[in-house]
């Protein structure tokens, strides 16, 4: 119960947000009234009463089997992912030309002319428009969607996240349900409809050509990227609720392969029996292995195994890799196997090129796997940059670190699980890597400029995606940063108008302060305290170092920022 009541929640929010906006006049047109097929008389018929029920109910369940099942099967028929997208955008671009132009409609139906079917006028069911609809239908990634969606692309379908999706779905279909309604009543009410046959035809094929465009052009995405998500906090709210962690967990994260790893409890000191180490599934690429080839756990009983999860803009990683490098340098001829997986944060750290960098600047010898889809990170369940799960000579996980620090005690059990694996065996000396992991709280928290998940951001007014004029407040509170001049704000990333240089003014607490840029340009840095000095940028993201050792570890400072500059983040340590 805990599972339909959260699915039907999620799936009711989900129904009044703004990114169900550009398929309601479609909804209303289609399944208020249906236009007479060309050669009868010049009306529009209003629909059936069970019309707007089948337009919903081919929505619903084309929708759900394409979010539960699609992913799957288009990977086992090796079909790229968009297929049954752009399947559906030209089946509604080519609805909406039928509708615009009788004598197209008529040439599309001629195949079918034989095929059984009801009397040409009914106004037909509405369940093929409903199904085309499905396929296209993209509201806004919840948690409740997102759990689906994870254990659809991953293969774990189980009856819980059956339940899930169902559940969704009904929600989802309330409120669409309810406009579909509405709009029948409109057209059998109004007799404008029926007597307005020809231009009713007209809007309702440029509504569905638009929405194909729309589809084609990602045009919905940038419209809730302008709409404030006013249901976010309901989202928010549902999913941290006991009964959400509870049902999203058996909607995908939770599975009989991963779930005794909450028996390790994180950062214990001790070693502990965690369960036979999940798969790691999903790897887009393997770096550092001969040819690439890819490794497989089973494949490495007998060794100690130490997986890292990290991303190479990650300053909590940056500061967390040193120490992996050390054990693996320290331990590898003691029978340690230190596997990276790559799991992005960003979209630029999906790149090959931009990891392979990374590894060479951190100078990590170790194979790194390019987890793009983030199954092997769901696979473990994992929530943290950085993560460490430590396998012992049988495939078991005995330990797991989340986050910066706790070094130490990985390290000791490191040695610990190496001598069980060999006993009698010598060890190394433990490794001398100096701990930089900052006290917790006592650093200016990360901070995004981009729209998706902007944090800390004091200027005036709202802060969301789009071209607009910005000006620093006559005061700016601690840990905060404001902009001046006019910035393009995209979804992952800010950066100056065309004609301009932008200043973002900066509130920190922090030894080392870094950003996130890249384009080609400049950076100009203007330090309270510390003098100024003009970084140049070029090329793919990167992380550059903004406060010196020698600087002030609390203060402001302003960057005065080029035209061609994107600015991702700032970290702190």
């Amino acid at each position: 119960m805990d599972i339909v009541l959260i699915g039907l929640l999620g799936g009711l929010i989900t129904g009044i947000s703004p990114c169900i906006l550009p398929v309601l006049p479609v909804i209303f047109l289609t399944a208020g009234a249906h236009p007479a097929a060309p050669g009868k008389a010049p009306e529009v018929i209003p629909a059936k009463p069970s019309r707007p029920y089948w337009v919903i109910a081919g929505l619903v369940i084309s929708f759900s089997l394409v979010t539960l099942l699609g992913s799957l099967l288009l990977g086992l028929l090796s079909i790229p992912q968009s297929t049954i997208r752009w399947a559906g955008v030209a089946v509604l671009a080519i609805i909406g030309v039928g509708m615009l132009f009788p004598r197209f409609e008529q040439l599309l139906e001629k195949p079918f002319q034989r095929l059984p079917r009801r009397t040409v006028g009914d106004g037909g069911s509405g369940f093929g428009m409903g199904l085309a609809l499905g396929t296209v239908f993209v509201p806004c990634a919840g948690p409740v969607l997102a759990a689906i969606i994870v254990a659809g692309a991953t293969g774990a379908i189980g009856v819980e996240t059956v339940l899930l999706t169902v559940s969704f779905a009904l929600g989802v279909a309330i409120p669409l349900l309810v406009f579909a309604l509405a709009g029948r009543s409109v057209a059998g009410r109004i007799r404008g409809f029926r007597t307005h046959e020809r231009t009713i035809r007209i809007v309702g094929g440029v509504a569905l050509i638009a929405l194909a465009i729309g589809l084609a052009f990602n045009l919905p995405q940038t419209l809730q990227r302008l709409l404030p998500d006013y249901t976010a906090g309901l989202q928010r709210d549902l999913a941290e609720s006991d009964a959400g962690k509870n049902a999203l967990q058996l909607g995908g994260l939770v599975t009989d392969e991963n779930r005794d790893l909450d028996r390790c409890a994180h950062n214990a000191p001790e070693l502990a029996e965690c369960g036979t180490a999940p798969a790691l599934r999903g790897i887009e690429a393997w770096l550092n292995t001969p040819n690439g080839e890819a490794i497989d756990l089973p494949a490495l009983r007998g060794q100690v195994v130490l997986i890292d999860f990290w991303a190479y803009s990650c300053i909590n990683c940056q500061r967390s890799v040193p120490h992996v490098v050390a054990w693996d340098q320290a331990y590898r001829d003691a029978g340690l196997t230190v596997i990276g997986v790559h799991s992005p944060e960003y979209a630029f750290e999906k790149e090959r090129a931009n990891v392979e960098a990374g590894i060479r600047d951190f100078g990590i010898d170790y194979p790194v796997a390019l987890d793009n889809s983030l199954s092997t990170w769901t696979n473990y369940r994992n929530r943290y940059w950085p993560a460490h799960y430590l396998i012992d000579a049988a495939g078991t996980v005995r330990h797991i670190s989340f986050g910066e620090g706790n070094y130490a005690v990985t390290e000791r059990l490191i040695r610990e699980l190496l001598q069980d694996a060999t006993p009698g065996a010598t060890l190394p000396a433990a490794t001398d890597t100096s701990d930089a992991t900052p006290e917790l709280g006592s650093t200016t928290p990360e901070t995004f400029l981009g729209s998706a998940k902007d944090h800390n951001y004091a200027g005036a007014g709202a802060y969301r995606a789009g071209t607009g004029d910005f000006s620093f407040p006559e005061t700016q509170p601690g840990d905060t940063f404001a902009l001046d001049g006019t910035w393009d704000i995209e979804t992952q990333f800010a950066t100056p108008g065309d004609t301009a240089e932008g200043t973002i003014r900066l509130n920190y607490r922090g030894q080392e302060v870094r950003t996130v840029v890249a384009g080609t340009g400049t950076v100009t840095v203007d330090l309270s305290g510390g003098g100024t000095r003009t970084i140049e940028v070029s090329g793919t993201p990167r992380s550059i170092r903004l406060v010196e050792d020698d600087d002030p570890d609390t203060g402001t400072l302003e960057l005065a920022v080029t035209p061609g500059v994107e600015v991702y983040s700032f970290t702190f340590g």
